[in-house]
């Protein structure tokens, strides 16, 4: 589970036919409409977010929260945040009270978080990246053993899936889903005692991914960009690449080497090959290595560091699957493409897109931007609170990863520091 999130203090970070939604990326740079001189209150912050909300306890106890994350050090508990920002002896109550009873809807406020992102940043890419949030008990919702390739050991947790407003140094949260294993799905009284809605079924991992695109695309006004995501295996790549297709979105996904690709459409026969015989799909891995090293790209990308390098790129043209909205199936051109290691002769991580058109310089650079994400979830583990949350509930989670989130955008863009947000 490469460019995953894995959260933890201290815990290593992980590594890092189209229609009209495709995103054509000019020489604008992400957040070109700048952030230097909004320095917008929490007050006002906070009032925009939840201005849906009936009751105006709701309204304070919203705001303590945000405060309680930007300020509180270490840990981000109830009793710690409550201490950190108010005086009111029963502030923790509170505060465990509005995110894991108080109804409010976490959607509507995320919609709100999007709207006022968009007014101040610009991304390149909707980024999409797991993230692993560990856990001591087995009662919380989601909670199952899993291995996790970056700690080389299974490991008792909860896996996320978040979605990202990514460009230059900026990630952005702004949707999640919570991945429910299929056997803890379907358990009745599991569900009943997190109060898991009827509503949300088992899904396999890769329709989180999906997921998360359509419903931002559905429910904002924010400009469409290219989806960024590892979709791994043959087993999760093909149906988000054909669902991404098929509803018009670009993207650049890394992509398992083994993944088996759609033949080409006249492809030679191999000699003493049976007149008439299906062609042996190649895997990605097999393509570039026929069909790309011969012929090298040599380009500049700058790194995370800010610093210029020279890199070797392998490139060959590919087909993808679409499965349109009506149900049809059809293909659609495509691009493999992968830094091309030198001494060893091999390709490095490969990548798919559908954004024929890019230069290679732009791919790469959406490339880049999913390691960013990655890491930026680690950091929100250290800093901002998302693997406190002290509930076990299904809503309580979701208020509490949607709080992390507008804490995070609004540290990043309101231009007023961390510290300014102690005052209750």
């Amino acid at each position: 589970m490469a460019a995953t999130g894995v959260i933890g203090r201290g815990a290593a970070i992980g590594r890092g036919a189209v229609g009209d939604r495709r995103t054509v990326i000019g020489r604008g740079t992400a957040g070109d409409r700048g952030t230097a001189g909004d320095r917008t209150s929490i007050s006002a912050f906070s009032q925009e977010l939840f201005a849906q909300l009936p009751r105006t306890d709701q309204m304070r106890w919203a705001e303590v929260y945000l405060r309680g994350l930007l300020a509180t050090r270490g840990r981000k508990s109830v009793r710690r945040m409550a201490e950190t920002v108010t005086s009111s002896a029963t502030a923790s109550q509170s505060l465990q009270q509005f995110v894991n009873a108080s109804p409010w809807d976490w959607n509507a406020t995320r919609q709100e978080l999007v709207r006022w992102i968009d007014g101040r940043f610009t991304p390149r890419a909707w980024t999409v990246v797991p993230a692993v949030l560990p856990k001591r008990g087995n009662h919380s919702v989601g909670v199952h053993r899993r291995f996790v390739p970056e700690l080389d050991r299974t490991v008792n947790c909860q896996l996320s899936v978040g979605l990202f407003l990514s460009g230059g140094r900026e990630h952005l949260p702004v949707g999640w889903r919570l991945h429910l294993p299929e056997p803890w799905a379907e358990d009745p009284e599991a569900r009943r005692r997190v109060r898991v809605p009827d509503s949300v079924p088992f899904r396999p991992h890769w329709a989180h991914t999906v997921g998360l695109v359509e419903a931002l695309s559905a429910h904002s006004t924010i400009a469409p960009a290219p989806v960024v995501a590892d979709v791994g295996s043959t087993a999760g790549a093909h149906p988000v690449v054909e669902r991404l297709n098929g509803g018009g979105y670009g993207f650049v996904l890394a992509v398992a080497d083994d993944l088996r690709l759609l033949p080409d459409p006249s492809p030679v026969r191999p000699a003493g090959a049976a007149a008439g015989a299906r062609p042996a799909l190649e895997t990605a891995r097999q393509k570039l290595l026929r069909g790309g090293v011969r012929h090298p790209h040599i380009t500049t990308v700058v790194g995370p560091d800010g610093r210029p390098r020279r890199v070797q790129v392998v490139s060959v043209p590919t087909r993808t699957p679409v499965l349109r909205p009506d149900g049809t199936r059809t293909v659609a051109p495509g691009r493999l493409f992968a830094e091309w290691d030198p001494a060893h002769r091999r390709p490095g991580r490969v990548w798919l897109t559908n954004l024929v058109q890019h230069r290679m310089e732009e791919l790469l650079a959406l490339a880049q931007l999913l390691g960013g994400a990655a890491g930026t979830v680690a950091a929100m583990g250290e800093h901002h609170g998302i693997q406190d949350f002290e509930g076990r509930s299904f809503p309580g989670w979701h208020r509490h990863m949607t709080l992390v989130s507008a804490a995070y955008a609004y540290q990043r863009l309101s231009g007023v520091p961390a510290q300014a947000s102690r005052a209750a």
